[in-house]
């Protein structure tokens, strides 16, 4: 080999390893997630549900919390632990919820510290990625929290598509 293509070979080669050594992700912005709040808390208010709607990042971190005057003092902590164990697994909960049951391989999950394997936490994807998750406390049951945080998520779909 030339001594020239050698060094160009060798100069190339750190470049190489360091864009392997990180990786890009995309978040929510807060205005996003606000967005997506708004719309969830508005979609439990036309259906005569009194809630509490958290959005987190990818990390399961909180962005957003809302809660509605007389929603209950528990729907706060069980909406954040909704929105946290989707991201987290990056599964709906209402599946972890059926895929956890007792006597099921997975049904060790429910006792980790934070995790709410019921229905109301939504993963928020987008091409491929998760950005986050949404989840929904004070409805009266998993199937009607998720209708309130999938209108979150559609309020949101157009912003977030890339």
């Amino acid at each position: 080999m030339k001594p020239a293509l050698l060094l160009l070979c060798l100069g190339i080669l750190p470049l190489a390893a360091s864009a392997q050594g990180t990786h890009s992700i995309k978040l929510l912005t807060p205005e996003t997630a606000l967005k997506a709040a708004q719309a969830a808390l508005k979609k439990c208010r036309d259906s005569g549900y009194q809630a509490t709607v958290a959005v987190v990042d990818r990390m399961g971190v909180v962005q957003v919390l809302l809660r509605d005057r007389y929603a209950g003092a528990h729907t706060p902590r069980m909406a954040r632990a909704k929105a946290y164990t989707a991201a987290s697994f990056r599964t709906n909960t209402t599946e972890l919820a059926e895929a956890t049951q007792a006597g099921k391989p997975q049904s060790g999950v429910r006792q980790l510290p934070g995790v709410a394997a019921v229905g109301g936490g939504l993963m928020i994807e987008a091409a491929g990625s998760l950005l986050g998750a949404i989840g929904v406390s004070g409805a009266p049951g998993g199937k009607e929290d998720d209708a309130c945080a999938a209108a979150g998520i559609a309020a949101i779909r157009e912003d977030i598509e890339f």
